[in-house]
């Protein structure tokens, strides 16, 4: 780990919450872009929102804002690494063939080894 701060944004939610899918991305690119170490785990319905084709189906309520995929590609840019837990891979009928690249997954105890280095973990 770099002697940068860190941030880790925890993904509950999935294809169910629209309104709270773009959010975790967006501020986690404005803080790689401010230089911090930043990672997005997702877990429980999270890993809905990395199914190929969903970011596209994702958008603003009215004619105004951007899909969930430029979110996506914004935090991808800034080098936000995308973390999947195994066990919600299960819970949701996914495998790593059904997401989009690049996500890793990661097991519980490399996750309490991130969240416990990390300077802030916020969840949605």
């Amino acid at each position: 780990m770099s002697d940068e701060s860190s941030v880790v944004y925890v993904v509950t939610h999935g294809v169910d919450y629209p309104e709270r899918c773009a959010t975790p991305f967006f501020l986690a690119a404005a803080a790689a872009a401010m230089d911090a170490e930043v990672s997005i785990y997702f877990t429980m319905r999270g890993p809905e929102l990395l199914k190929k084709d969903v970011g596209d189906q994702i958008g603003p309520k009215g004619e105004q804002g951007e899909r969930l995929s430029y979110f996506i590609e914004q935090a991808l840019d800034c080098g936000v690494q995308l973390l999947i837990c195994q066990p919600s891979l299960d819970l949701n009928d996914l495998t790593l063939d059904d997401l989009i690249e690049p996500v890793r997954m990661i097991g519980g105890a490399a996750f309490n080894d991130i969240a416990m280095r990390a300077d802030a973990v916020i969840t949605f």
